[in-house]
């Protein structure tokens, strides 16, 4: 079975579906890697580092498409592409099914097994597979080490004969596997943290970490099953905002993580809490790709907004892109090994299985996933 990799073409996209190790694992099981030229060169991979792998470097990318069984990407796959795909292949990446439709109806129509990364349960067993989490955790990571670069004063207390300089008060709002990261992170550089979520079961991970979790009271909140944050109610989200007011006010780094699987981000800083700030302020939103969580962000750009700096990075983990790819190719190689019989080189595609029902939409022509099809009833 031939596993084909294509290079991303989607802008300052730096990462890769597989680096050299994973290849190399993955021929030892039996696959055959075949890589298009020049797929690791944002993330310092070279073409005689996938050749001394085992993988075949292809410079036509038609042909390359054309021949995997399987398909490993990070990104989705460009629309026009779809149909040079083989019948029956099964193509990885990140899709955002619950918005882009008429992709998942080319991927059902050319018979191909679309699986989606963002929709890998968060289970046990698929753990090692759950390449969002991965990703968020560099984000959370990255989100600080921007905010540190950008702020006119540094992040611990220091004690000088010059005198004494406090540390830097930071306010992280989410405290899921980003927001943890990027406590950890700013706990690390010496930072005074503070953390917010709506979710009172996280407080616990919170304080673990040496933070401090602001309490608000927005009465019934709680999280799904799959451990995301339900989504607020209007009276809920304004409690939170009055709420957070006064820790922004106080903040010199301000690090918003809340996101909405499946919906736009909720805009939780408004722009009076932005004036509320003081100046040489920095705001990260991490969700400005998705519709941002701060009035006035944008994405890949720093926005000035009376001397506080609004930093919107669209894709975060591209920013560490080699670690970033690491971690997401180490993703798909415990995916593609988890379902590959290796005795009779076949992909077991056992759709009763509780992984494969949560991340393949299409298969054999259709939509199968319960989640995708009840948006379209």
């Amino acid at each position: 079975m031939q596993i084909a990799v294509p290079s991303e073409t989607h802008a300052n996209e730096r990462r890769v579906a597989l680096i050299p190790d994973s290849v190399q694992k993955l021929i030892r099981a039996g696959l055959e890697i075949s890589v298009e030229s020049g797929l690791g060169s944002g993330s310092g991979f070279t073409d005689s580092e996938y050749a001394e792998a085992g993988a075949t470097i292809v410079n036509d990318r038609k042909s390359l498409l054309a021949l995997g069984d399987i398909l490993l990407r990070v990104r989705k796959p460009d629309p026009v592409e779809i149909s040079l795909l083989k019948k029956g292949a099964i193509h990885v990446s990140y899709l955002d099914p619950y918005n882009e439709s008429e992709l998942v109806d080319s991927l059902a129509s050319q018979g191909t097994t679309a699986i989606s990364m963002e929709m890998i349960p968060r289970t046990t067993r698929a753990q090692k597979m759950d390449a969002l989490s991965s990703q968020a955790s560099l984000a959370g990571y990255v989100m600080v080490l921007l905010a540190a670069s950008k702020l006119d004063r540094i992040l611990p207390m220091m004690m000088t004969p010059a005198g004494t300089l406090s540390p830097a008060r930071v306010f992280v709002i989410g405290a899921g596997v980003a927001g943890l990261q990027a406590i950890a992170t700013a706990k690390r550089l010496g930072a005074r943290v503070e953390a917010f979520d709506t979710r009172q079961v996280v407080a616990e991970q919170v304080h673990s970490l040496g933070a401090k979790f602001v309490e608000i009271d927005l009465g019934e909140t709680g999280q799904t099953k799959d451990g995301y944050a339900k989504e607020l109610t209007d009276e809920q989200l304004e409690l939170q905002r009055q709420g957070m007011k006064d820790v922004i006010s106080q903040s010199d780094i301000v690090i918003t993580t809340a996101q909405v699987f499946g919906r736009p981000a909720p805009r939780i800083v408004t722009r009076d809490m932005v004036d509320a700030m003081q100046r040489g302020g920095v705001i990260v939103d991490m969700a400005v790709e998705s519709g941002g969580n701060v009035e006035g962000s944008q994405a890949d750009a720093v926005v000035d907004v009376d001397g506080v700096s609004i930093v919107g990075v669209s894709n975060l983990p591209a920013e560490v892109s080699r670690d970033a790819s690491q971690m997401y190719s180490s993703n798909l190689f415990n995916l593609v090994t988890e379902f590959w019989d290796e005795e009779n080189k076949t992909f077991n595609l056992d759709l009763g299985d509780d992984i494969l029902q949560g991340c393949v939409i299409t298969h054999e022509g259709v939509i199968v996933n319960e989640a995708i099809k009840n948006l379209r009833s």
